[in-house]
């Protein structure tokens, strides 16, 4: 046997972080279940899931009742993306977390203000997903169909660095609206979304920002 790939399989019960490093997965949820007073009250259960939930943090667990409401039984059947957020902390240390990206039966996105230390909110961005949509491959979960760019064989970029720019431009008056117009004129081509942008701009972006904020 030759094949690494089974002895870095994280031993557990559940979906984790470290399962998502290859990139974000669409699951569509066949059942929750809650156990107050558990350290981890809620799993959620999903088409293929192998028997490991995923049982989110409360931060994500705010989330779920903000967009869907708090009836878990209304989840079944609805669908969301869940991606490795590299730069989640726990005791200090950015160990990764799940978040989501996306979520079915919302009609537009939901920006809410969700509590990094006990001191910190930032806000946090899910985007609408098409409940009549197959489950994407890791590329078009984060960006819907693909667009010229990613026809083209360039890589778009990823939940991480769109997260990443969101929180560098509070305080950029109308800062995403001139973002996106500056990419689009600078590559002839719309954009009306930053997963939609091709990763090799990201540099380039966060110059744009740091030289607006100086303006």
């Amino acid at each position: 046997m030759n094949d690494m790939s089974p002895t870095i399989i994280p031993k557990s019960d559940q979906k984790n972080a470290d399962d998502l490093l290859a990139g974000p997965i669409t699951i569509k949820i066949t059942d929750v279940t809650i156990r107050p007073g558990t350290e981890q009250p809620v799993s959620v259960f999903f088409e293929g899931d192998d028997g490991k939930p995923w049982k989110p943090c409360k931060s994500m667990a705010r989330v779920l009742v903000a967009a869907w409401g708090p009836d878990s039984k209304k989840y079944i059947g609805r669908s969301l993306t869940l991606y490795c957020d590299k730069k989640v902390k726990w005791a200090g240390l950015e160990v990764g977390g799940i978040r989501i990206s996306h979520m079915s039966d919302i009609d537009e996105s939901m920006t809410m203000a969700l509590t990094v230390t006990r001191a910190n909110k930032k806000p946090f961005t899910v985007k609408p997903l098409a409940r009549t949509e197959p489950a994407p491959p890791a590329a078009e979960s984060l960006a819907g169909p693909p667009s010229s760019a990613a026809q083209g064989g360039a890589d778009l970029m990823t939940a991480d660095q769109c997260i990443d720019i969101s929180d560098k431009l509070i305080g950029v008056m109308r800062g995403k609206e001139r973002l996106l117009n500056a990419i689009s004129k600078k590559l002839s081509r719309e954009f009306k979304a930053f997963e939609q942008i091709p990763a090799e701009q990201y540099q380039g972006m966060l110059a744009w920002i740091e030289k607006a904020k100086t303006a």
